[in-house]
C-alpha cells in the first residue's frame, strides 16, 4: 500500500472549520477538498433525522457554486469531541464522490488506524 504525502494546508483548514464552525448537534463533521486550480472549498453537514448531507457531499455543491468543478484531494474530521483521526467517507459520499471526480484522493487513516503520515 502506497501512502502519499498529506496536503498539510488543506488539513488545517479542515481542522479549522471543524474547531469553529462544528457546534452542537446540527454541524458535527466538516470536510475541506483542494480543487485542481489549487482552491481549497470547505462545508460541514448538514444533520437532520430524516437524513441530510455529509460534509463531503456539501463540499462538492460548494465547490461547484463557486465553479470549481475539479476536485483533487479531499478530508473530513469531526468536531472537536470526536477526535482528530479523519473518518472514511460513509457509502454514500464514497459513490458520489467517485461518480463525481473518479481520480480523486481521500485522506483516511492508515490501515493501524493512525492518522496518515503528515497529518497530527
Amino acid at each position: 500500500m502506497h501512502t502519499h504525502d498529506v496536503d498539510e494546508e488543506l488539513v488545517a483548514a479542515v481542522a479549522e472549520v471543524a474547531r469553529t464552525r462544528c457546534r452542537g448537534d446540527n454541524h458535527t463533521m466538516a470536510a475541506a477538498a483542494r480543487a485542481t486550480d489549487g482552491r481549497i472549498v470547505t462545508g460541514v453537514n448538514a444533520y437532520h433525522f430524516t437524513g441530510g448531507p455529509c460534509a463531503e457531499l456539501v463540499v462538492v455543491g460548494t465547490a461547484a457554486a463557486q465553479g470549481a468543478y475539479g476536485l483533487r484531494t479531499i478530508v473530513a474530521v469531526g468536531d472537536r469531541d470526536r477526535g482528530v483521526v479523519p473518518p472514511p467517507p460513509c457509502g454514500r459520499c464514497r459513490q458520489a464522490l467517485l461518480d463525481y471526480f473518479p481520480a480523486l484522493e481521500v485522506v483516511v487513516p492508515t490501515p493501524g488506524g493512525r492518522p496518515p503520515r503528515g497529518y497530527r
